[in-house]
């Protein structure tokens, strides 16, 4: 008979009260332990950061039965001297002021934050619609009549005092205070955050500190058994077991660069900035969101990996700063009705250009939009997440080998690689000049006839802000329940191109949607403040 028993270890700097409080309510749960039995076969129970092997055909996980049936070596000894190597890197960082879990509760930002919906289009970012992530209860409250507190966790890098964090544990901190395994308290000082990725390295003045090393991530597979360490809800030194459960998540709109590992190790609020950990003891990512429907882990956690983490923090650390490489397109995922307009394989590898820079890298070379990118420097590219992260990851000045699929064709493109811009200087606009008033079109009787459009004039274009130079016809109403809502037109939307023909007067939409079928699917070029995708209309 095994029962299942669950301890907790007190935040530093609760009070008695406090500590009593939570132990009481954690008693209370150890009386309503559940007992498990099997004769037949292995079952492993989680719970409370506690992992616990059943019976295996009557004897227990450390029998030579167990060992046969092959069962993970860590199981029969327990996982004590990865927790001892890893715990003294992991520090408690206590925030006054913005940041923390508290202080940026994850949902309840605007879209385009670092836990609100995901970023609205730009250069290379691409995306669609995803879920928001759900708003997580805030860590531990002050005590009365102290500044507004939050809490997190972060990660000691280098022996002499150097920590990465999550950006959101930290940003707008008045000050920081990092407490270390051992309960020694230091003031932190912020050395530089990247938003994008949602990192930030900090600095205590402290020496011959324990520290981790970075895991290989190319080492990493779906299946891995992980360790989070961190302090959820302020209760330091806190260990959680799990599985990688997927590489690769992107798209998650938790940050503009996302390259996510998944693990269903418990993660909670507080637990933002701590370590992803494998069985060396090595840190595979830093953790920093959940999914979740009541704002309580339910196995569904995001981690920054190595791969991203590595250079983001060197850089942090040497200059401040992150500098990142550019092409100076916009691309999107590509759905079937895309692949089928575009006349590409079924299996819809790679990512479309929907948008060419004038005066980026890529237009120098010769990349065009509709160019299906299939791979870069020599990587497969299967999705935008990852080219974004490609690109970015890329030295400022080298060449780049880039793959295309161009009518069918594939050919090989070398494009230089420039410093990304601003975001400022990207989102740059023109005054529109002054046009006449247009007049709303009647529509050919086919799947773009709930649409209502007119030419573009000066008000219509300083209503909707409207980049100068624009051209194209202008959505003007999306009937409701139609196929251009069904697609995700909305008004504002400038239409460019109708099924690859150019549009930039009302005659030219014209004679190009009147060669469509009632039961044919129409593909538009469509300018969405100041970035470019393609849209694929499906008939009813």
């Amino acid at each position: 008979m095994i029962s299942v028993r669950c301890t907790v270890q007190s935040a530093a700097g609760q009070t008695v009260a406090d500590e009593r409080n939570v132990r009481g309510e954690f008693n209370r749960r150890e009386e309503l332990s559940m007992v498990y039995r099997s004769q037949q076969a292995t079952k492993f129970v989680i719970g409370c950061g506690l992992v616990l092997a059943a019976t295996v055909a009557g004897g227990l996980i450390g029998s030579p039965a167990a060992l046969a049936a092959g069962v993970p070596p860590a199981f029969t000894q327990g996982f004590s001297e990865i927790v001892k190597k890893v715990t003294p890197a992991v520090v408690n960082i206590a925030v006054t002021g913005g940041g923390g879990e508290s202080g940026r509760r994850r949902g309840g930002l605007p879209p385009g934050g670092p836990f609100g919906g995901p970023p609205n289009g730009g250069e290379e970012p691409g995306g669609g619609d995803l879920p928001t992530p759900p708003p997580m209860p805030p860590g531990p409250p002050g005590g009365h009549g102290r500044p507004e507190q939050s809490a997190g966790s972060g990660v000691i890098l280098d022996p002499n005092g150097y920590i990465v964090t999550n950006n959101h544990v930290v940003e707008g901190a008045t000050q920081i205070t990092v407490t270390l395994s051992d309960r020694r308290e230091f003031t932190a000082k912020t050395v530089g955050t990247d938003p994008k990725t949602d990192l930030a390295v900090i600095k205590i003045d402290a020496k011959d500190l324990p520290s981790l090393k970075w895991a290989d991530y190319e080492k990493l597979a779906v299946g891995d058994l992980v360790l989070a360490v961190g302090s959820p809800f302020g209760l330091s030194s806190t260990v959680t077991l799990g599985i990688i459960s997927a590489l690769g998540r992107g798209n998650v709109g938790i940050a503009d660069y996302e390259d996510f590992i998944q693990t269903d190790a418990a993660i909670n609020p507080g637990n933002s900035g701590g370590a992803l950990v494998n069985m060396n003891g090595e840190l595979m990512g830093i953790n920093t969101a959940i999914f979740s429907r009541t704002g309580g882990s339910e196995g569904i956690g995001f981690a920054i990996p190595s791969s991203i983490a590595v250079d983001i923090v060197d850089s942090l650390q040497k200059t401040g700063k992150v500098v990142r490489g550019w092409m100076g397109v916009a691309i999107q995922e590509i759905t079937p009705a895309l692949a089928k307009s575009f006349k590409l394989p079924e299996q819809r590898k790679g990512v479309l250009i929907s948008d060419v820079n004038e005066n980026g890298p890529s237009a120098a070379a010769g990349v065009k939009r509709g160019d299906v990118v299939i791979a870069f420097n020599g990587k497969e590219v299967q999705s935008v997440s990852q080219l974004r992260n490609l690109v970015a990851r890329t030295m400022v000045g080298k060449d780049a080998q880039v793959k295309v699929l161009r009518d069918g064709k594939e050919q090989t493109i070398s494009v230089k690689v420039a410093e990304r811009p601003s975001d400022e200087l990207l989102a740059k606009k023109e005054a529109a000049p002054p046009k006449e008033q247009g007049e709303t079109i009647k529509l050919p009787d086919n799947v773009l006839a709930s649409l209502k459009i007119q030419a573009l004039d000066n008000a219509i274009m300083s209503e909707l802000n409207i980049p100068a130079k624009t051209t194209g016809v202008v959505v003007t109403g999306v009937e409701p329940g139609g196929p251009g809502e069904a697609a995700g037109l909305q008004r504002g939307d400038i239409i460019q191109e109708v099924n690859h023909e150019t549009v930039k007067t009302v005659d030219d939409y014209l004679k190009a949607a009147n060669k469509i079928k009632k039961d044919e699917l129409a593909v538009l070029l469509v300018n969405r403040q100041g970035n470019s995708l393609f849209v694929a209309v499906n008939p009813k």
